[in-house]
């Protein structure tokens, strides 16, 4: 369970009640969300906060690592909490399900493509996209 104060305090921002609301919020929908969605979904709870403060607040959180931006389509981009730290991640195309991977199971297959064309890394990203397991067993089922 996330504890909302000290994830606020990593990203250098006041813990305030409508704040702990969006990182409760994001907690439990565990996939990407737009700034857009979050808003709605706060509104129709007790967390309440404005589209201003649900933006600002997402912004400060991926500016901190603490959340991660990934495309929404339209030119829109959702965030998910995640693990501080270089990681990458498998993302479903289907249900949005992101699951992360640790780095170790990508920096020696970086670095080998890298190398076998001459080129130095400085930094990488891998993001890969697929289906998830449970949404191929719903369509062969």
């Amino acid at each position: 369970m996330i504890d909302p104060a000290d994830l606020l305090a990593r990203a250098g921002l006041r813990p305030t009640r409508q704040r702990e609301a969006i990182l409760a919020a994001m907690a439990r929908r565990g996939r990407p969300v737009t700034a857009q969605a979050l808003h709605l979904l706060l509104h129709r709870g007790a967390g309440g906060a404005g589209l201003a403060t649900v933006y600002r607040t997402l912004q400060a959180l991926a500016q901190a690592g603490l959340a991660r931006t990934f495309p929404a389509g339209e030119g829109e981009v959702a965030y998910k909490l995640c693990e501080p730290g270089h990681h990458h991640h498998l993302i479903c195309e289907s249900c949005g399900r992101v699951v992360e991977i640790p780095s170790c199971e990508v920096e020696g297959w970086a670095a080998e493509v890298a190398n076998r064309r001459g080129f130095e890394v400085s930094s990488h990203q891998a993001d890969i996209y697929g289906r998830c397991d449970v949404c191929v067993r719903e369509e062969a089922g």
